[in-house]
């Protein structure tokens, strides 16, 4: 793929108040998420490793039983198959999540 822009990549709106642009390789895959106010991740888990970074605002995430407000700058950890959710509060908020493997329902969502 090279190089190119976040803008470039489609769009997919997986949640309520959430949309991504992802961009994926063979052994990795960028996932930029937007959260709306109060756009929420559902608890959730799956078998891909997850980092992440806050880019901009703050927004409640929960690992397993632990949850925290993050802010622009805090970065986590996800082991694979730990149920985690998000929730953006009273503001915008954007992250960077990694994941390997590459997420194969994020993909095919991506793919023109």
């Amino acid at each position: 793929m090279g190089v190119s822009k976040v803008s470039a990549l489609r769009e997919i709106r997986p949640f309520e108040g959430v949309s991504l642009r992802v961009s994926s390789g063979e052994r990795g895959m960028l996932s930029f998420v937007y959260f709306e106010p109060g756009g929420v991740v559902p608890p959730h888990s799956h078998p891909h490793e997850q980092m992440g970074v806050a880019l901009e605002g703050s927004f409640e995430l929960t690992i397993g039983d632990e949850t925290r407000v993050v802010q622009e700058g805090d970065i986590w950890h996800i082991a694979p198959n730990v149920v985690h959710s998000a929730r953006a509060m009273g503001e915008k908020a954007a992250a960077l999540d990694i994941f390997v493997p590459p997420r194969e329902d994020y993909a095919a969502l991506a793919k023109d």
